[in-house]
């Protein structure tokens, strides 16, 4: 989970001192720390470089948010509750969207609790994360996983109503949390983050029947279950069959998708799913080294976009699922930008 480093950032020299009327805190550094840089012109005073500034660093402090919440990564989080809610017949109106709002919450929530609960290991994996290098504290991580929680079930309550937080959004928020806290590093850790996938797609269902999205529901949980399995070998490479059995299990999550009336758009949909996804996972199978799983892992994350968008024109709905398919490249130029693994 390598992240670039921020835009250089480049200031004036500050207004010219004299020696007589400067700081004495400029004088020397105080015991144990070095002292600050400074430059001295060729024929007189010296120049001191000032503090960055607020702006800086508020952007500074945005970025490692950023990268604390994969916050990009959370465009493939709406087609799941787009998905469960079309094939429930609700529609994409303002309670679906309030739900999708509900959801991209949780996943943050659960983006800030993972790296809270490995803070020690990625201190030896991963030191330019945002808690080992000291960007965010531990305790604001715990208390941004809290919070992203409850705007979640506050979000779904005036969404969908109490029954909805009961038997929907609560049942999402434990196997987030419990994936972070305990399953994560069991071999129960890929199956509770599919169900949690899973039941984010019935979280779109709201309060009345489950039954319609359970076939979606499975797709997206087939396709979420081989990517965790495949993304606990992104540091040490992954054993040889690995990427393939993950390569079989979204061949069928994409085939749990289609229908005897399969349209163009479905189709188009699973041709974008197989040409961004499979090239990676194939090469993931012939070098299964940690660079290539990577890489694997961050198309298999893109590529829930058009399994969805499949999903949504199956549900009888060509224009959200075209919407979804369209997020792709923007997914892509974002995680440019900020890593979505």
């Amino acid at each position: 989970m390598t992240r670039a480093a921020g835009p250089a950032v480049t200031r004036a020299a500050g207004p010219a001192v004299t020696p007589a009327a400067r700081p004495a805190a400029y004088a020397a550094a105080p015991a144990g720390r070095a002292a600050r840089p400074r430059t001295t012109a060729p024929d007189g005073p010296l120049r001191l470089p000032p503090f960055p500034g607020r702006a800086f660093r508020a952007r500074r402090t945005l970025r490692a948010y950023a990268e604390l919440l994969r916050a990009p990564a959370a465009i493939t989080v709406p087609g799941d509750v787009l998905a469960g809610a079309l094939a429930a017949g609700r529609g994409a109106g303002p309670r679906t969207l309030g739900l999708a709002g509900s959801s991209v919450c949780l996943y943050w929530a659960g983006m800030a609790l993972n790296d809270w609960a490995d803070r020690q290991q990625d201190a030896a994996e991963r030191p330019e994360r945002p808690l080992p290098s000291g960007r965010i504290s531990p305790r604001a991580a715990l208390t941004t996983a809290a919070a992203l929680t409850a705007a979640g079930l506050g979000a779904a309550a005036l969404a969908g109503g109490t029954r909805t937080v009961l038997t929907r959004t609560l049942p999402l928020a434990a196997a987030v949390w419990a994936y972070d806290l305990g399953a994560k590093n069991t071999p129960l850790g890929p199956a509770v983050m599919a169900a949690a996938r899973g039941l984010d797609v019935l979280h779109g269902t709201g309060p009345g029947p489950a039954r319609p999205a359970l076939a979606p529901a499975a797709a997206v949980a087939a396709h979420t279950l081989a990517l965790t399995r495949l993304s606990r070998h992104e540091v040490a490479g992954a054993p040889p069959h690995e990427a393939a059995l993950t390569a079989l299990a979204s061949a069928a999550a994409a085939a749990g998708t289609l229908t005897r009336a399969a349209g163009p758009v479905q189709g188009a949909a699973l041709a974008l799913y197989g040409a961004g996804y499979g090239p990676a996972l194939a090469r993931a199978v012939r070098h299964p080294a940690a660079p290539e799983v990577r890489r694997a892992v961050g198309a298999g994350i893109h590529a829930l976009l058009p399994l969805q968008a499949a999903l949504a024109a199956r549900a009888g709905a060509p224009r959200p699922a075209a919407a979804l398919a369209a997020a792709l490249p923007v997914a892509r130029r974002l995680a440019r930008k900020v890593s979505p693994t």
